[in-house]
C-alpha cells in the first residue's frame, strides 16, 4: 500500500469511528435525556491523582517527540501513524468535555469505553505500518509501551466504574 492510500485509508477509517462514535454517544444521551445531571464524584481516592497525570505524561509527551522526531528525520510514517493518534485524542476529550461539562449526561462515563478499544487499534495499527528498520526500532517500541499504557489505562477505568455510577456498597 503506498503512503497516499494508507493515509487516505487511515482518514476514512478514523472518520467512520468519530461518526459512529458520535452518533451512539448522541442516541444514547438522548435516551438517558431524563436522567438526573452527572457530576464527578467529589472523593476520589489519592492515587488517582497519580495515574491519571501519568496517562497524561506518557499518552502524550512520547508521541509529541516522536512527531518532531520524524518530521525532523522525514519519517512521514511516523506522521501517519501519530496524527490520527492525537486528532482521535483530542476528539475523546472534547466528547468528554461536551457530555460531562456541557451536557452533564451521564453518557460520560461511556466516551472512554469507545474511545480506548479503538486507540489500542490504531497504535497496533501503526505498529504495522512502520518498518521494522532499525531507524524506527524506537517508535516501534513505544507503540508498544502506548498499547500497554491505555490497556492498563482501560482497565483501571472499568475498575472504577462502581465509584463513578456511584453504587453503593452494602455493609454486612
Amino acid at each position: 500500500m503506498t503512503s497516499l492510500n494508507t493515509e487516505t485509508y487511515l482518514l476514512l477509517e478514523n472518520l467512520i469511528f468519530f461518526v459512529l462514535a458520535t452518533a451512539f454517544l448522541a442516541i444514547v444521551g438522548w435516551a438517558w435525556r431524563q436522567a438526573k445531571p452527572y457530576t464527578l464524584p467529589e472523593h476520589l481516592p489519592g492515587w488517582f491523582r497519580i495515574w491519571f497525570g501519568t496517562v497524561q505524561f506518557i499518552g502524550v509527551v512520547p508521541p509529541l517527540v516522536a512527531i518532531v522526531w520524524g518530521a525532523w528525520q522525514g519519517y512521514t510514517s511516523v506522521l501517519t501513524v501519530f496524527i490520527p493518534y492525537f486528532i482521535m485524542l483530542a476528539l475523546q476529550i472534547l466528547s468528554e468535555s461536551l457530555t460531562l461539562r456541557r451536557f452533564r449526561s451521564v453518557v460520560w462515563v461511556m466516551v472512554p469505553y469507545l474511545y480506548l478499544p479503538y486507540r489500542f487499534w490504531q497504535l497496533y495499527e501503526g505498529w504495522t505500518i512502520l518498518s521494522p528498520g532499525n531507524e524506527l526500532m524506537w517508535v516501534r517500541y513505544l507503540l508498544v509501551v502506548e498499547i500497554v499504557l491505555w490497556i492498563g489505562n482501560y482497565a483501571l477505568d472499568l475498575a472504577q466504574l462502581p465509584r463513578l455510577l456511584r453504587w453503593e456498597v452494602q455493609e454486612r
